[in-house]
């Protein structure tokens, strides 16, 4: 047990010390939500518990993540405070009646979730499958990054653009914490459901500007680009800021297209960039003090017919050692 000053010590317990926020607690033990949720699981007003939330937030027993117009709530997870918010919540009995009937509307909440998130997929799963289609097996990619990433001490990885979650999802039992950061509140909603379903409590999403992430220089064990620079205007930026996020020793790896010529990816579907060389790819690693350690190209099926894509994975490792001190800009590419 950490040590804790008394002053920290009278706040958490004061804080905790009333019956509705021992019941936020109790629900945030079984995974992030935010204010409607708990307004629905909890039948009262959002102003009563947006008061309750900023107690316990000040006292330092739950964080709080913006996103966009509204923020998701969990447990502290570092530091004294933290420790005695899991003690509170471990010594409650989970037999109590007020507890097992949050519980139950606890679950009728993810369902909803879990239903809002599958119509979303539903509407888009046709493109999703097309582009899958023009490139290999998504577990030949993820049998790629285990074994590349499987010497490396994972305590916390990060995963930049995470979509569906599937990084955290494949990763997250092997590691301490994960987090996802993406730009779409639908895809966040979908990838909270999926880390939900899965039990994985460690993990959590964050909305996020990949450019200007939210994130203390040196938090991450491993940074994850996985089908995310051919989106972006400044590819260069984005991997200087994971760079930022990397312990010295951490490592990189970014997932995305080998140089190709499918100009329709450009037109109908947002795509930047038709594929990177692995000499760019190296450059952008210098340039933000990552040593290029190893690629790996799959090819798709040569027998499969019309215009293929081949998937590059990239592996890089921290050093510290910046080659230039501002990232290569996209002219210079």
């Amino acid at each position: 047990m950490l040590p804790i000053s008394s002053d920290q010590l009278l706040s958490a317990l004061r804080a905790a010390g009333e019956p509705t926020r021992l019941r936020i607690l109790a629900l945030l033990a079984e995974g992030e939500r935010n204010v409607k949720d708990l307004t629905d699981i909890l039948g009262q007003s959002q102003p009563r518990l947006s008061r309750h939330l900023k107690l316990l937030v000040e006292a330092g027993l739950l964080r709080r993540n913006a996103e966009g117009a509204s923020a998701f709530f969990r447990l502290a997870e570092h530091g004294p405070v933290a420790e005695i918010a899991r003690d509170i919540v471990d010594r409650l009995d989970r037999t109590d009646p007020v507890l097992v009937r949050d519980r139950t509307r606890l679950e009728a909440v993810r369902r909803a979730h879990a239903e809002a998130a599958a119509a979303y997929f539903r509407r888009h799963a046709g493109e999703w499958d097309r582009l899958r289609s023009l490139h290999v097996e998504e577990q030949q990619v993820e049998t790629a990054i285990s074994r590349l990433l499987n010497d490396a001490r994972l305590g916390t990885v990060v995963d930049l653009g995470t979509g569906t979650g599937r990084m955290l999802e494949m990763l997250g039992p092997k590691v301490g914490r994960g987090i996802g950061i993406d730009l779409s509140h639908d895809m966040l909603a979908y990838a909270r459901n999926r880390l939900e379903q899965k039990g994985l409590t460690n993990c959590q999403v964050r909305h996020g500007d990949i450019y200007n992430l939210a994130l203390d220089n040196g938090v991450a064990d491993a940074v994850i680009l996985h089908q995310v620079l051919h989106y972006l205007d400044d590819p260069a930026r984005a991997i200087a800021e994971a760079a930022r996020l990397l312990r010295r020793g951490g490592r990189l790896i970014i997932v995305d297209f080998a140089p190709h010529g499918l100009e329709f990816l450009r037109e109908q579907h947002a795509h930047r960039r038709l594929g990177f060389a692995q000499e760019q790819i190296h450059a952008w690693m210098r340039a933000a003090g990552v040593d290029p350690l190893e690629q790996v190209d799959l090819p798709p099926d040569s027998d499969a017919p019309g215009d293929r894509l081949t998937v590059s994975i990239w592996l890089g490792r921290q050093t510290g050692h910046r080659a230039r001190q501002t990232p290569i800009s996209e002219e210079a590419a």
